[in-house]
């Protein structure tokens, strides 16, 4: 009967040989996956957001790994010789994925992400001179609780957030901030050296997945190298390529097709924090419930 049972197979696309005595090999095989983990947020994003810039980064990732397929073909360069994994080596596929997004993401955040100034500035009105320190004790009197209305800021007319929203300083465990201090980051979109922060986590993030394919010995350090400098050089192509698009009204018109408006898709993300439209779309409700509540 054993002559009749079928081997089995392992799924290469998330099988990871590594050294289970070594932690470094143990984390390297967690690196291997990030770009799978990718493919994930992608289609998560995409169902989530519906927006067209996330949409055409993981449609030029996708234009990448074709690109990485077509030259493993063409340069035809053995992997090294204690290797596991099936297939020639040069570029790196692992290296050209991760460099491509993380590139693609700089130049998003960095040069094309340009939001809009908060929103919630104009309604704090000049509360922001007299604001207490949260957490730095009212004195006699209890000032500080004078410095804040029922549901935000003192001075800014109708309250501008929910009594919860600056509960969580008030231990002064944080220094000397104040409910401003708060309020304000609450409604302003990343600054520039937010997003240049985020764009080297994610640059690191790169390098360390290419790395680990050298560790594992899936990779030489060329071919590793080969592939970062595809995926960045891609990414920067395909920057200008959707930049084109923009300009020419090319993105505008697709946009407009009945495929894409039955999907829904949009083009926001460019000018506008998604995280805070949903923030402040949702501090203008709990404040149209409080107004409701106090007539």
């Amino acid at each position: 009967m054993a002559d009749n049972v079928s081997p089995l197979a392992s799924f290469s696309l998330t099988h990871v040989y590594y050294d289970p005595s070594d932690p470094i090999s143990y984390l390297c095989a967690f690196l291997a996956l990030v770009p799978q983990a990718l493919c994930v947020v992608y289609a998560t994003l995409i169902w989530s957001t519906r927006e067209a810039e996330v949409a055409l980064m993981f449609a030029g990732q996708l234009a990448c790994e074709a690109a990485n397929f077509a030259l493993k073909r063409l340069i035809k360069e053995e992997r090294p010789k204690r290797i596991h994994g099936k297939g020639y080596g040069m570029p790196s596929s692992h290296a050209q994925f991760a460099f491509f997004w993380a590139v693609a993401v700089a130049l998003f955040l960095v040069v094309r992400h340009r939001p809009r100034p908060r929103q919630g500035a104009a309604r704090s009105g000049g509360a922001a001179a007299n604001e207490t320190p949260v957490g730095g004790g009212g004195g006699a009197g209890g000032s500080g609780s004078r410095s804040m209305n029922k549901g935000g800021i003192a001075g800014s007319g109708p309250a501008t957030s929910a009594p919860g929203s600056t509960a969580a300083f008030r231990g002064g465990a944080l220094g000397p901030l104040t409910a401003w201090d708060v309020e304000r980051y609450a409604h302003q979109p990343w600054s520039l050296l937010e997003r240049v922060a985020a764009s080297a986590v994610a640059l690191v993030l790169a390098a360390m997945v290419a790395w680990s394919r050298v560790y594992l010995n899936y990779h030489t350090p060329k071919q590793v190298l080969a592939g970062c400098l595809a995926g960045a050089v891609s990414a920067v192509a395909w920057f200008a390529a959707t930049y084109v698009m923009r300009q020419t009204g090319l993105l505008a018109l697709a946009l407009d097709m009945p495929v894409a408006r039955w999907f829904r898709l949009r083009d926001l993300v460019t000018e506008e924090d998604l995280c805070q439209a949903g923030w402040e779309k949702w501090e203008d409700r709990k404040l149209r419930a409080l107004q409701a509540k106090s007539k």
